[in-house]
């Protein structure tokens, strides 16, 4: 690699070669020289290119994802006390009692502290039970942070606001509001006094023609004209 691909890199030196500045620049720049220079070239030693020789067996086969999974894996010592317990990083867990006083070994996901594998000599030993948790993730995990918001460069919340702007325009058309004529605003009424508003504007009256907003006034002054008003009597 030296000799093949760093030597076409250009140096502060000389300035002679393929200018870098960035190193994704340069990852990008040896992958291009591993795919298309050396899988492709007869290795001195195997007298295979690199490439072929990987395939010779077949396809790769992926890694189970249980392999992946124990990989990652973390694990810790501890002695099992005389009530079957062990402790970890503040949790409390049972085990199987035959192992108080000998020392396991806790195999976990450090993101879940309540799966806890129990290991002994290097066999499986059970599972661990949680008995008491306050922690559920290893104090020494730490997550990948989010990756930074990058500004799309447009106004979303303007673009709404047009949008909302222009939805209402289409429902309230003032333009195409006509001014109402005395006829719809009256009702067309024949034989209706002048200056006197038609029947369905009218108040409403009881049975004995008076209007249920009439004051005590007014009630009055009727009562004594129908009291002064003669009875006809018929017999």
């Amino acid at each position: 690699m030296r000799d093949q691909f760093l030597v076409e890199i250009a140096t502060a030196a000389d300035g002679v070669g393929t200018r870098v500045d960035t190193l994704a620049e340069l990852n990008s720049l040896f992958t291009a020289w591993v795919e298309q220079v050396y899988h492709q070239r007869l290795h001195s030693e195997t007298g295979q290119a690199p490439l072929a020789r990987f395939l010779a067996a077949g396809p790769p086969v992926p890694t189970p994802a249980e392999l992946l999974t124990e990989a990652f894996r973390w694990g810790e010592w501890r002695t099992v006390t005389k009530t079957a317990t062990v402790s970890l990083h503040g949790n409390l867990y049972e085990v199987d009692p035959a192992f108080a006083g000998s020392k396991v070994e806790l195999v976990f996901d450090p993101f879940d502290l309540t799966d806890i594998t129990v290991r002994h000599h290097g066999r499986p030993a059970g599972k661990a039970t949680p008995f008491k948790i306050g922690r559920h993730v290893h104090p020494k995990a730490a997550a990948d942070p989010p990756p930074p918001v990058t500004p799309s460069g447009v106004d979303y919340l303007r673009l709404l606001e047009d949008r909302q702007t222009r939805a209402l325009g289409e429902r309230l058309r003032y333009a195409q509001l006509t001014e109402p004529t005395p006829t719809e605003l009256t009702g067309s009424i024949t034989g209706a006094p002048e200056n006197q508003p038609p029947a369905a504007l009218q108040p409403a009256t009881d049975h004995d023609g008076l209007r249920y907003d009439a004051d005590l006034l007014t009630l009055a002054a009727q009562t004594s004209s129908a009291a002064a008003d003669p009875v006809e009597v018929t017999g």
